[in-house]
C-alpha cells in the first residue's frame, strides 16, 4: 500500500501518546518515531480527483475528538501494540463518509479499513516478538485513556513519508 489516509491529533495528544511510548522504550521496546495517528483509509493511490472530493467532503463534516484507551493487538504477522479508539456512531457516520467520497476514486483500496471492518487505533509498537508484546502491556498497564482531538487529516505515502494535509483545524 502506498497512500494512507490519517488523522493526526493537537499538540497535548501527541505529548501523551509519546509518552506511552517513552514508557515502552524504557521497558526495553523499540518504538516508531513517527508522529502519532489514526488511519481511516488506505489504498494503492489516492489520486488528486479523490483528494479533491475528500477534502470537500471533509470540509463539510464536523470531526469528533477519539477516546484512546483499549489497549490490544491485532492478528496478522507483525505483531503490534495499540491503543484502540472506542467506536462510536459519530466516528462512524465520519468514517462512512469518508469512504463513500473515496469510492470508486482510488487504485487498490485496503479492505481491513472499509467501513464494517475498520478498527480504529494508534500504533504504539509494531515488530513485537511474543515476549516483548507481554513486557509492553505490563509497561502500559492499567492504560490511561487518552482524548484525542484530531487536528489535522493528511494523506501520507507510506513509502517516503510524503503528506498533503485536506484539513486543518
Amino acid at each position: 500500500m502506498a497512500d494512507a489516509l490519517v488523522c493526526h491529533f493537537d499538540d497535548e495528544t501527541e505529548s501523551s501518546l509519546r509518552a506511552l511510548r517513552e514508557r515502552l522504550g524504557e521497558a526495553g521496546i523499540d518504538v516508531p518515531d513517527e508522529r502519532p495517528s489514526v488511519t481511516m483509509a488506505r489504498a494503492g493511490s489516492i489520486p488528486a480527483a479523490a483528494r479533491k472530493a475528500l477534502r470537500g467532503e471533509l470540509e463539510l463534516l464536523s470531526i469528533p475528538d477519539l477516546w484512546l484507551h483499549a489497549l490490544g493487538t491485532l492478528p496478522g504477522d507483525e505483531r503490534m501494540l495499540l491503543l484502540g479508539a472506542v467506536v462510536d456512531t459519530e466516528l462512524l457516520a465520519v468514517h462512512s463518509a469518508v469512504h463513500d467520497a473515496l469510492a470508486g476514486k482510488v487504485k487498490n483500496p485496503s479492505a481491513y479499513y472499509f467501513p464494517g471492518a475498520w478498527i480504529p487505533y494508534c500504533a504504539l509498537a509494531r515488530g513485537l516478538d511474543t515476549d516483548q508484546l507481554a513486557r509492553a502491556f505490563t509497561a502500559l498497564l492499567p492504560p490511561e485513556p487518552v482524548r484525542a482531538a484530531v487536528r489535522e487529516i493528511s494523506v501520507v505515502d507510506t513509502r517516503t513519508g510524503d503528506a498533503e494535509t485536506l484539513l486543518t483545524r
